[in-house]
């Protein structure tokens, strides 16, 4: 590395390393090559992404950062995922076997062709016989064959290797994607809520935590059937995700219910996007495969709630449930506290 390079690498790590301790971020691998990239501005749209987000919560949520890392900056770097690393270590050997053989065949054919041409350059001083050119001749191209077959068969090896290695790096994207997001609804998963409302609540940040439970959700079920009631879940997943500016993220909370967290906004701010949201959803009208007919109904009840400075994932969850229970015992299709 030229002395240059160097000092911008060192630079960046300095950079780098404070703003990973100020977001809570862990020191692995694939963090240190995110937020290098950010503050190198290596990837503009990285940036640009990245310093929304911070506007935004004022750190950067696990999720967030996972997410820009699988966007911007797995495809360029090496990644280390135990996962994979069986299928990677059986494809090395495979092909170091292969070019080990190759090797050894093109060293074998190295020195047949040093015996072939000296004894051809006997023809001529002993006056070997036309028959006895001709076996010289036949031998020379029956192993000519036999190295053409080898260096053949580690071509296709390395041709195997290569569409291995792309449905590996295919592979791993979805292993990402799979720890970040649910399969039905598409939205952010249980399991990222869960890091980002941590990682935001120890960090004290204003936010603001919508809790929103389809109404009915077993009756639509029992009469339609369970495929019907995916559909109702990945539509209202649409519609949140669609809703969802300035930072808002959704997440598939559990069964039918849903969470949106709302950076820097107040109590007021967010129940008006919560019931804009709700507004959104009473409007939509599904249609039945199996009878043809389009259903509509579909309500959903809400609580939302304001992060107190110090309060815990788990106080901030219960209060919002409370509400959102509340709003089912009134009658359904509602936003609380109103």
């Amino acid at each position: 590395m030229k002395k240059d390079e160097f000092q911008k690498s060192t630079a960046n790590l300095k950079k780098a390393v404070p703003l990973m301790m100020k977001n809570r971020v862990s020191t692995t691998p694939a963090n240190y090559a995110l937020w290098y990239t950010y503050v190198d501005n290596a990837i503009p749209q990285l940036t640009k992404e990245m310093d929304s987000v911070l506007e935004q919560y004022g750190i950067c949520p696990p999720t967030v950062g996972d997410t820009l890392y699988t966007n911007y900056v797995a495809s360029k770097s090496e990644t280390n995922m135990n996962e994979l690393r069986a299928s990677i270590e059986v494809l090395v050997t495979e092909v170091a076997h292969s070019m080990n053989d190759t090797l050894a065949d093109t060293s074998a054919f190295s020195e047949m062709i040093d015996k072939s041409l000296g004894d051809l350059s006997r023809v001529e001083n002993e006056g070997m016989s036309i028959d006895e050119v001709m076996g010289l001749v036949r031998q020379l191209v029956s192993e000519s064959r036999d190295i053409r077959h080898s260096t053949q068969f580690l071509n296709s090896q390395l041709n195997n290797a290569s569409s291995e290695i792309s449905r590996l790096k295919n592979q791993l994207v979805e292993v990402q994607k799979d720890a970040l997001f649910d399969s039905l609804s598409s939205l952010y998963n249980r399991r990222s809520f869960d890091k980002d409302l941590q990682t935001l609540c120890e960090t004290n940040q204003a936010m603001c935590l919508i809790l929103l439970d389809i109404d009915h959700f077993k009756s639509f079920n029992d009469t339609y059937g369970h495929l019907f009631g995916d559909t109702v879940i990945k539509s209202i997943a649409r519609k949140l995700q669609l809703s969802s500016r300035d930072g808002i993220s959704a997440y598939r909370f559990g069964g039918e219910e849903f969470a949106l967290i709302v950076p820097n906004k107040s109590l007021r701010i967010a129940r008006q996007f919560a019931d804009t949201s709700r507004r959104t959803i009473e409007k939509l009208s599904i249609k039945d495969r199996r009878s043809g007919k389009q259903v509509g109904n579909i309500t959903a009840s809400y609580g939302v709630v304001e992060f107190k400075k110090g309060e815990s994932p788990e106080s901030l969850i219960d209060r919002a449930d409370k509400l959102l229970y509340e709003a089912k015992s009134l009658g359904r299709n509602r936003v609380m506290p109103i």
